[in-house]
């Protein structure tokens, strides 16, 4: 059997292999894609065809895979070796945090100044706040599996925790958000100390079972116990936050009157967007600050190998609780933000959907990088609401067609994609936590499990 010289483009092979990645495409979308579902007049389901969605889909497929085979007729290059970034390249790193931060905080005056109270609202609130609760809850999350190598499947849990414990506190007993929010963290912190404590000896997979059965156990608990959770119909009337006691409203006693201004619905999600970013950051310092400590070195070297680690005389068990017990607090704080921001919670908010997000979030980010968790909640986060806004695909595909409803098929493809081509996430290098001498970043390839 003969085969291509190299440099040279096998045709025949080509097309084989495209089509063979067509057929598997059409067979695995087939249920998907060919058939839909659909109630009669007398509401009864039928199956409609859609057998064009699932010849594009196979087309796309044969597509992709005839391309990638014509790219690889080129040479390929030397694989890049695993030294760290040269020192002129962490030097110009150091920048971006800083102009981010410069880019976060103009954001909403710039969207207001832009487009006006209507026109901003939206992008303030569903782009700007939206994925910052997303990045807070990264960065929370990236503490028990970046830095300590824990996977952890229900982190949603802490994050209704803090939620209904917001809910609850402040309709039942009045208390202000102000205080209600350390009482959030705290409550989530315990409960992550629960879930520490079953979970001491457990690794990998069934560590990942057992957090996300702690997941669902929570949301069945807040569907069941409507005594005091009011089940599947949530908490509604939750009181708003204040601005340091000026509440947001039209009357002599708020926020506009008070400041001279002309009273807008905008002032409070502005508000709300100052809020979260502060939040969020205290998250990053902490998490930052975190990692310098003995604890922090700890946590990594617990993930790097847990056998290494007790044999230095370190007590993984006191490890294992703080890292569950601090990724939940922020979690609680994120969860009692959600509730002052909606006014209403639910069980339908916290659901498993929730959990594998935000994880993706750090896996795709980088694990135990700050800068690429926030990058990673941005594009799938920011991506997700940009599918609102594509009206013009339904002259393509019809009325009924929702992009939002392929959301987690993008996200899921994305993941295939990295793990593929970038198996450490989007930042795979980071700055060592200390430095003797010169200060240079650290390629995620040197070390175990290549997250940083």
């Amino acid at each position: 059997m003969s085969s291509a010289a190299p440099g040279r483009f096998d045709f025949m092979r080509a097309s084989k292999d495209a089509a063979l990645a067509a057929i598997i495409a059409a067979g695995l979308s087939f249920p998907i894609l060919a058939l839909r579902a659909e109630p009669d007049i007398d509401n009864r389901i039928t199956l409609q065809g859609r057998w064009s969605w699932l010849f594009i889909a196979a087309a796309i497929a044969f597509a992709g895979r005839f391309v990638l085979a014509l790219l690889n007729v080129r040479p390929r290059r030397k694989p890049a070796t695993d030294e760290a970034l040269p020192a002129s390249a962490y030097r110009a790193a150091r920048f971006i945090g800083p102009a981010g931060l410069a880019l976060l905080f103009v954001f909403p005056l710039a969207m207001f100044a832009a487009l006006g109270p209507q026109g901003s609202l939206k992008w303030i609130d569903n782009y700007g706040i939206q994925i910052l609760i997303y990045v807070m809850l990264g960065w929370g999350l990236n503490i028990v599996v970046g830095l300590a190598g824990l996977l952890d499947l229900g982190y949603v849990a802490f994050y209704a925790v803090g939620a209904y414990s917001y809910a609850l506190l402040s309709t039942t007993f009045g208390l202000s958000f102000w205080l209600c929010l350390p009482l959030a963290g705290i409550l989530a912190a315990f409960w992550g100390i629960l879930l520490g404590f079953p979970v001491l000896r457990l690794r990998g997979d069934y560590l990942a079972i057992v957090t996300m059965a702690f997941g669902e156990i929570i949301r069945i608990v807040l569907v069941n116990w409507s005594v005091v959770t009011n089940g599947d119909a949530g908490i509604s009337s939750i009181p708003r936050a204040s601005f340091f006691g000026l509440p947001f409203t039209a009357g002599p006693n708020g926020f506009a009157a008070t400041f001279g201004l002309k009273f807008s619905p905008i002032h409070r999600v502005i508000f709300l967007y100052y809020l979260i970013l502060c939040l969020a950051l205290l998250t990053n310092f902490v998490t930052v600050r975190l990692r310098r400590l003995p604890i922090g070195r700890a946590w990594e070297a617990l993930r790097e190998d847990e056998i290494a680690c007790r044999s230095l005389g370190l007590d993984t068990v006191k490890l294992k609780l703080a890292a569950f017990a601090l990724g939940a607090m922020f979690g609680g704080f994120a969860g009692a933000f959600f509730a002052v921001r909606q006014g209403f919670v639910s069980p339908s908010s916290f659901t498993f959907i929730e959990s594998a997000t935000i994880l993706a979030i750090v896996v795709l980010g980088g694990r135990g990088s700050q800068l690429g968790v926030a990058l990673a909640a941005a594009v799938i986060i920011g991506g997700s609401e940009i599918l609102r806004e594509l009206d013009f695909l339904k002259q393509i595909f019809g009325e009924d067609f929702d992009p939002t409803q392929y959301r987690m098929l993008i996200v899921g493809i994305a993941m295939v994609m990295m793990m593929n081509w970038r198996p450490r996430g989007l930042v795979a290098t980071r700055a060592p936590t200390i430095a003797l001498g010169e200060r240079r970043a650290i390629s995620g390839a040197l070390v175990k499990e290549g997250h940083g």
